[in-house]
């Protein structure tokens, strides 16, 4: 009915929108984490089965949750009409809003840096997802990929265990910021194999498995980001996971799923080239902000 560039666009928009919320639910939900809207502030880089019993009856972590909830579903309907690598990327736009969001509650004035890192972020991402409209394929999605996709999530699974475990409760934000954007990027790319699955009416064992892998990896990778938020502002936590979820989840797209099998090396050279760009910028705004390069502790406006 539609073409498929038509198709394409309107997942990209549809990724967009999805973006938004996630800025949204991330400020939301680190505003509740923290000493202003939670009644006890958390140690950082950890939160106690108390404290997160005591944020599911937060009105505001709940209203985050809710924005968390849209921007899965409006990022999960883009999967399902595009390549994993042509919709993940698109997430950093979240980095973007949220920074500006953030430093509006928190009264900082962004400075040139911030603005050039976000023009950066911004035509890196615009670049690459240009670029992978045109060339990324849809690809059947096999048991050998789903397999592969699985148990790579399963080998993380038992690595993270054991690190945490040899840490002793003592891990820092940025760990469980990396932890967390691996996780993710294993949820986007299960995501779209349990959506392609049952388009292709392949109703399994290993699709379950599937399932149950994403539900799992999106409970631990929540944890993480809880703790995250308790040890700095979202803007950290949202840079890490728009560089960590997209590199991790269109580095399976492509070598695991094969969505970039018919891009020329011209393109793939495009693709570097955006990709670099993309990460630049968000290390230039975590370097760069405001907000973290002062340690700016204003009161958040209502």
């Amino acid at each position: 009915m539609f073409s498929p560039e038509i198709v394409r666009a309107f997942a990209i928009v549809l990724a967009v929108i999805g973006a938004i919320f996630l800025s949204l639910g991330a400020q939301f939900q680190n505003d509740a984490v923290t000493k202003h809207h939670a009644p006890s502030r958390p140690k950082p880089g950890s939160l106690s089965l108390k404290q997160i019993a005591d944020l599911l009856r937060r009105p505001r972590w709940l209203t985050g949750t809710s924005f968390l909830v849209l921007a899965i579903l409006f990022q999960l309907s883009a999967l399902a009409l595009a390549p994993l690598i042509v919709v993940q990327p698109i997430g950093a736009i979240a980095l973007i809003m949220t920074s500006i969001l953030n430093a509006r509650i928190y009264r900082v004035r962004l400075n040139k840096s911030t603005f050039i890192a976000i023009a950066l972020t911004t035509l890196g991402v615009g670049g690459f997802v240009a670029v992978a409209a045109s060339s990324a394929v849809a690809v059947e999605m096999s048991n050998e990929k789903l397999l592969q996709v699985v148990g790579i999530l399963f080998v993380l699974l038992l690595m993270f265990g054991l690190l945490f475990w040899r840490s002793k409760g003592k891990v820092s934000a940025l760990q469980y910021i990396f932890g967390a954007g691996v996780l993710y990027g294993f949820v986007a790319s299960l995501a779209k194999v349990v959506i392609q699955r049952i388009l292709q009416e392949d109703y399994d064992l290993l699709t379950l498995l599937a399932l149950i892998s994403l539900v799992g990896a999106t409970v631990l990778g929540g944890w993480f980001v809880q703790n995250a938020y308790a040890s700095g502002p979202p803007d950290l936590v949202i840079a890490g996971l728009t560089v960590i979820d997209p590199a991790v989840a269109v580095m399976i797209g492509i070598v695991i799923l094969g969505e970039a099998e018919a891009s020329s090396l011209g393109q793939v050279f495009s693709y570097v080239l955006a990709g670099t760009i993309a990460v630049s910028g968000v290390l230039a705004l975590n370097k760069f902000h405001p907000q973290l390069t002062e340690k700016g502790n204003s009161e958040p406006t209502d």
